[in-house]
């Protein structure tokens, strides 16, 4: 069966993801339409496609174990000069997308990898294009803010055209079920909590 690249991430929903793909691609990026605007969970990553629907009961794991939570994005950020990304920022949900992506990396998964930089989320709008291209996504997105309710996360397979594609979604909770509301006092209704 060979092997498949694949990569886990949480969607960034409409309208919100067609906009920032729409900047990306005006940046001059060539992969904007190849790549879902998302959160990365776990990078690329080579598998054996046997081992797929192993990976894809792992996934279901995690996601079981997990409740919906509130993702806000708020202005840019970039990895230059150590990696050329300009990035929106994740300046909520981000502890919870730690929690996930330590998960899904587990030593005892199909999944298991080093990464080669700290885990940090963001939303790429621009990689690897000119220094002005991506100067200007840093200031032309500097005051853009999103917000919503994450409750599930989706595993990608890679194409051979270098288009990432979605396999399968995970929703969070038992069933799919878990509440986005958090309990009074601000504490979660649905345990174990996506928070270290």
């Amino acid at each position: 069966m060979g092997t498949v690249t694949l990569g886990v991430s949480i969607a960034v929903p409409e309208p919100y993801g067609s906009l920032l793909q729409e900047r990306r691609a005006s940046f001059g990026d060539p992969a904007a339409y190849g790549i879902p605007t998302h959160v990365t969970l776990l990078p690329p990553t080579e598998a054996e496609a046997a081992c797929l629907p192993a990976i894809e009961a792992h996934l279901a794991q995690v996601a079981t174990g997990g409740h919906s939570f509130p993702m806000r994005l708020s202005g840019t950020g970039t990895f230059r000069p150590l990696s050329p990304v300009v990035f929106v920022q994740v300046v909520e949900g981000a502890s919870a997308c730690s929690w996930l992506q330590k998960r899904i990396r587990d030593a005892s998964g199909p999944l298991v990898r080093e990464l080669q930089f700290p885990y940090h989320p963001h939303v790429t709008v621009a990689h690897a294009i000119a220094e002005s291209a991506m100067d200007r996504a840093y200031e032309e997105l500097g005051d853009y803010e999103a917000a919503w309710t994450c409750d599930s996360f989706a595993l990608y397979e890679q194409g051979q055209d270098s288009v990432w594609r979605k396999i399968n979604e995970f929703p969070f909770g038992a069933g799919g079920g878990a509440p986005a509301v958090p309990a009074q006092g601000g504490s979660s209704v649905d345990e174990p909590s996506l928070h270290p």
